[in-house]
């Protein structure tokens, strides 16, 4: 019976860090007014019938803070990395000199930066409603375990350490978006 709760506990964390992983990806694809190649990791290019990512395709580099060029290794490739960016919907139109692609960061208006910080600030309560619901349903599972007759002394440190974990990967949650905003919000 110690052993399934501590189980529980396990699990539990192993949800909070996954949902903290989540954010951390989705805010990676905010745009900030940098140029940054994660912004490119979910796209998938349509590369010989089969959706591929586009760094399995092409050389992507920062040339400069508001420039990222494309370079496939196939010439052949321009035209579907070209449509793969525009289905992306990143709102930046590629330029294609036939051989390279870039995009250029247009710099954010301030009502774009706001924008983007709800959208931050949503993103993270996501994250937090996930952490939640992991907490939820550890403490239900270890008051099971205390109806089946599990100590309620120490059903009740397990609810504690559970509670422990929710704060911590919320402030965790709280530091990211901190750090998010401010990154936003630097001209």
């Amino acid at each position: 019976m110690e052993e399934d709760v501590s189980l529980i506990v396990g699990m539990t964390e192993e949800n909070m860090k996954e949902s903290l992983e989540h954010l951390q990806k989705e805010l990676v694809r905010v745009r900030t007014g940098r140029a940054s190649t994660a912004m490119l990791d979910g796209v998938l290019v349509n590369y010989y019938g089969n959706p591929t990512p586009l760094k399995q395709v092409a050389n992507v580099n920062t040339s400069d803070a508001r420039t990222i060029e494309i370079k496939p290794w196939e010439k052949s490739m321009v035209g579907p990395i070209e449509r793969a960016i525009f289905e992306a919907n990143f709102g930046i139109t590629p330029q294609n000199d036939g051989e390279l692609i870039r995009l250029i960061i247009p710099p954010l208006t301030e009502e774009r930066r706001r924008d983007l910080v709800k959208q931050v600030k949503g993103l993270g309560e996501d994250a937090k409603i996930s952490i939640r619901n992991a907490r939820r349903d550890a403490m239900n599972d270890i008051r099971k375990e205390v109806k089946n007759g599990y100590p309620e002394d120490a059903g009740k440190r397990k609810e504690d350490e559970i509670q422990d974990l929710t704060n911590t990967y919320t402030n965790k949650v709280d530091k990211m978006l901190e750090v998010k905003e401010q990154d936003i919000m630097t001209i």
